[in-house]
């Protein structure tokens, strides 16, 4: 009687066991078909979703009150909109040099965007800051690099693009983003006179300040520098070498499904070509550690940038951070030696300037 209880108990468990292994292999084939099938489908067909991916703008800080940037630890910083294009505005900061916080107008000063305004005439360098996918100018790693250069007592001006934060929400793609940096630029241009103005751009960043800095210099107006921190070379090989793609790289298809779609969906973002028309000294920064921005690809841009451009053109300086600090993609902001490197570059960047 107990043999044929264990007999029957042992073909339950076996069909039990049956069951189980049936539902494990059916879920672990859908799946598959669904990250390896239907995902990459979706994505190769789906212009938006490319652009969602790319710009991650859907990723945001928990609520910040833009008008108070105090409260992100910014005192001395206005904030105003720029409109870009009729149903575009982008928001943004103009951060004071640490030694004008005291002397700026206070809260509901009547003459407050006209001072702002007239101080960036006072000489002293002028940094537009184009901020790289994901959250907006009020990140913690965005205001301790505001900081590090307010303390070197120059004004940062530092906005979102369309589709970001307070900005008007309008879907972005390589276009708009770059016209919205050109607007914000010849804003600032109009107002800082003679004061030396250098565009900084960090990862995604990078692509857009190249571009629309090389199309700036084609039309005659370049700026004192260009500052690239965490760049990649252009848009394909950054989503190539992503961790994140590792999972799909050793695809059949893999170009065709993620990375031929892109240029159609208006996102290329080639800067080993557009560097060749910036007609001012270029800073790469970049850590080694980086593995959101390989650090394969930086030095990619800096060695495409001295093939492509012309022998006359100011150089190009590579800077690179080791491993062992651990700045990786968004901390080279904290280099003791920074300050120093910046100002030995920026000085040489203006030699000669009337």
């Amino acid at each position: 009687m107990i043999k044929r209880l264990l007999y029957i108990t042992f073909l339950i468990a076996l069909w039990i066991w049956g069951i189980a292994l049936k539902t494990v292999v059916v879920g672990a084939v859908v799946t598959l078909f669904v990250v390896y099938v239907i995902i990459p489908l979706i994505f190769h067909y789906s212009p938006s979703l490319q652009r969602h991916i790319v710009f991650l703008n859907f990723l945001n800080v928990p609520k910040v009150d833009y008008d108070r940037p105090e409260n992100e630890g910014l005192p001395g910083t206005r904030n105003f909109y720029l409109q870009t294009e009729k149903q575009v505005k982008v928001g943004v900061w103009h951060i004071l040099p640490e030694s004008l916080i005291s002397t700026a107008p206070s809260e509901g000063s009547a003459d407050k965007a006209t001072w702002y305004e007239q101080s960036l005439a006072d000489n002293r360098p002028v940094i537009l800051y184009l901020h790289g996918n994901t959250s907006s100018r009020a990140t913690a790693h965005r205001i301790e690099l505001y900081n590090v250069l307010r303390k070197m007592d120059y004004h940062v001006i530092a906005f979102d693009y369309r589709g970001y934060a307070d900005s008007s929400a309008v879907q972005p793609n390589e276009h708009g983003v770059v016209h919205d940096a050109k607007v914000v630029y010849r804003y600032v241009r109009k107002h800082c006179a003679s004061s030396p103005l250098f565009v900084w751009g960090h990862s995604l960043g990078t692509g857009v300040s190249t571009h629309a800095v090389g199309d700036l210099c084609l039309e005659g107006d370049h700026p004192a520098a260009l500052v690239l921190e965490s760049p990649f070379n252009n848009i394909k090989d950054e989503i190539k070498f992503h961790p994140l793609s590792s999972i799909f790289r050793k695809m059949p298809k893999f170009e065709w499904l993620f990375l031929q779609p892109l240029s159609a969906s208006g996102i290329d973002f080639r800067s080993e070509e557009h560097i060749a028309h910036v007609a001012a000294p270029v800073l790469i920064l970049h850590a080694e550690d980086d593995l959101v921005v390989p650090f394969s690809l930086g030095k990619k841009l800096y060695e495409r940038a001295q093939k492509v451009r012309s022998s006359s053109a100011p150089p190009v300086t590579f800077i690179d951070f080791s491993a062992r600090h651990g700045y990786a993609h968004k901390y080279i902001c904290r280099a003791p030696e920074l300050p120093g490197m910046l100002r030995d570059f920026f000085s040489k960047a203006t030699e000669g300037r009337h």
